[in-house]
């Protein structure tokens, strides 16, 4: 029998049933039988050809496979190449329908998940999609040649077992609302992928071998160093299903590669591509112009979201000595002119980030509730004082405040921690000068970061800033070898273990993890296995609450800015698009996964 599966009667014990979906809270939006997602255009026509430049910063790619640490794959590969068990939509949260599973059932005690697998699903060499290839696609994942990322976040996960050709069952040391959401969005390839003479290689072995997966498009023509093409898989299993259908609609994507910001808007401007998002809010506003958008063929086009506003933030490293003081990290953030940016530099485009969960409903305001003191209270001695109290607001600089009064106020937080200006310098009782290094990997973050340098040496301290190129700057990230750097962190609508990553104590000691602030913190442990273990969403919002003011209170991390839009460029005579914006979608993925050529 097929139901929804209600999240609220399996966290009551009560008997959960195969469904063709997974809500984390209540039921999905889409009902069994559904036709197709209310943002797609089903009859989009198949054709043409997407012309993109990459999503990320390095410039070019030397691997095909993207779940190594080592190398740089290119942009969009494992959305495209790699199907999983669910996949969400872009009009709800916390939901996934069933893709290489025909349905998903949660055990009553919320100890395991079992999936079972669509007869008609293939890899792209024409196999079936069997049980053993999505163990094999786990085991690999969590073993010792990927991102720690992987065993941060699925530290919860038991095991896997092989129920039968098509049933594969996870198991969970505890009950976990999301887990069912996170392994069954795990990309799953092929066992035959890397398999040379009949012997699997190694996976960090595994570089240049085409990737076996079941998604839509394969790997076309490779011009390395200048783009990739994908094309779309005719013979692609689920075209015709309702979670894929008007999806995948251009025949051929090609990723262009450009080796500066300039080269690539020049190379917009002269009709080499079809569509660039923009980030820089002064190149949005000043430079994307010209005759291709006098003549209506280049369109730019701001798309409204409701995704969460994420933490895009200044990281303070605490493992360097002069930044493990709460009081000096809280006087850097003092001195930030957040206001007279927006104005001079950014158009008045971006609204300041503050917290982790911005946009969503786990975002913080006032003064703790008795459900969040109750989680924060046995950890009063390793909180700061501050966060029992009201939120943390960013410092402003306009209105009744100002620049000279935050000033001020940091040079306070500074003397009571040591730190005062002789001979010309902030120094500690040892002598030692307040010396910061800011390492970029993009020579033009000099412009954002200068105002934020003087601003600091009226405080006596120098900030050096480091430009460094990519495959140095990730080096360097992965060994936490930087004072200061710059990350836009995503937000989510459903914060679980992937914070474990973010902020726990075991990742700060393990190299390439993603807790670039190296924050150790007993409080923090607790409150992250609090939020991962609420069993409803009324427990739920109080441990992101008390999470979010205690990482806030820290000043681990110095609030910078999100704009609330996608700000993209297009060929309007080249491309069509659906009558609806989802309001979750993810900018070019949007343009992928549902625009079409004209």
């Amino acid at each position: 029998m097929r139901f929804w599966l209600i999240f609220s009667l399996w966290m009551c014990a009560l008997p959960a049933w195969a469904a063709h979906a997974y809500a984390l809270w209540g039921a999905p939006r889409y009902p069994a039988g559904f036709a197709h997602f209310n943002y797609v255009n089903p009859d989009a026509p198949k054709g043409g050809e997407l012309r993109l430049v990459s999503n990320l910063r390095t410039s070019t790619f030397d691997k095909y496979n993207p779940f190594t640490i080592k190398g740089s794959a290119p942009a969009y590969l494992s959305a495209l190449m790699f199907d999983s068990l669910l996949v969400g939509s872009m009009d709800e949260t916390a939901t996934g329908y069933g893709l290489l599973a025909e349905d998903v059932q949660v055990a009553p005690d919320g100890l395991s998940a079992t999936f079972r697998l669509r007869p008609e699903a293939r890899f792209h060499h024409g196999k079936p999609v069997l049980a053993q290839d999505v163990k094999h696609s786990y085991d690999t994942l969590v073993g010792p040649f990927t991102s720690p990322a992987y065993k941060t976040t699925l530290i919860d996960v038991a095991g896997v077992d092989v129920l039968d050709e098509r049933t594969v069952r996870y198991r969970f040391h505890k009950p976990n609302r999301e887990l069912p959401l996170t392994v069954g969005g795990l990309p799953v390839f092929s066992r035959d992928w890397g398999v040379e003479g009949g012997q699997p290689k190694p996976f960090d072995q595994v570089v240049m071998d085409i990737p076996i997966g079941s998604g839509p498009y394969k790997i076309g023509p490779v011009r390395f160093g200048k783009d990739i093409t994908y094309v779309r898989d005719p013979g692609y299993w689920a075209k015709d299903l309702n979670v894929r259908k008007g999806t995948a609609n251009f025949d051929r994507i090609t990723v262009k590669i450009y080796k500066d910001a300039t080269a690539r808007l020049e190379a917009l401007k002269a009709g080499e591509f079809d569509l660039m998002r923009f980030f820089s809010a002064g190149d949005w506003a000043r430079r994307v112009n010209g005759k291709k958008f006098n003549t209506g063929e280049l369109v730019k086009g701001e798309f409204a979201h409701k995704l969460p506003s994420g933490f895009q933030s200044y990281v303070l490293n605490t493992r360097s000595p002069l930044l493990q003081d709460v009081r000096v990290r809280e006087a850097l953030g003092l001195a930030i002119d957040y206001e007279w940016m927006n104005r001079q530099l950014f158009y008045g485009a971006y609204q300041r980030v503050n917290g982790l969960f911005g946009n969503t409903a786990c975002e913080t305001r006032g003064t703790p509730s008795p459900e969040e003191l109750a989680l924060m209270e046995p950890f009063r001695k390793d909180i700061p004082a501050a966060a029992f109290g009201p939120m943390t607001v960013p410092p402003r600089t306009d209105g009744d405040a100002s620049l000279r009064a935050n000033l001020r106020r940091a040079q306070q937080l500074l003397k009571e921690a040591g730190w005062e200006v002789r001979d010309g310098a902030l120094r500690n009782t040892k002598g030692q000068a307040m010396v910061l290094e800011y390492m970029d990997s993009n020579e033009g973050g000099v412009r954002t970061i200068t105002p934020w340098m003087r601003s600091l040496e009226k405080l006596g301290i120098t900030l050096r800033f480091r430009s460094v190129d990519f495959a140095l700057y990730q080096q360097r990230l992965q060994k936490f070898d930087f004072d200061i750097t710059s990350m836009a962190f995503q937000g989510t609508h459903n914060p679980g273990q992937e914070f474990a990553d973010l902020f726990g104590s075991k990742a700060a000691d393990t190299e390439d993890s993603g807790n670039f602030a190296g924050v150790k913190n007993p409080a923090v442990d607790a409150l992250i296995t609090a939020m991962t273990s609420a069993k409803t969403e009324v427990q739920l919002l109080p441990a992101c609450h008390a999470l979010e003011r205690v990482i806030a209170h820290s000043h681990y991390l110095v609030p910078q800015w999100a704009a609330a839009t996608h700000r993209m460029a297009y060929n309007a005579w080249r491309l069509a698009k659906p009558a609806t914006v989802p309001p979750y979608s993810s900018g070019e993925g949007w343009v992928i996964d549902t625009w079409w050529a004209k």
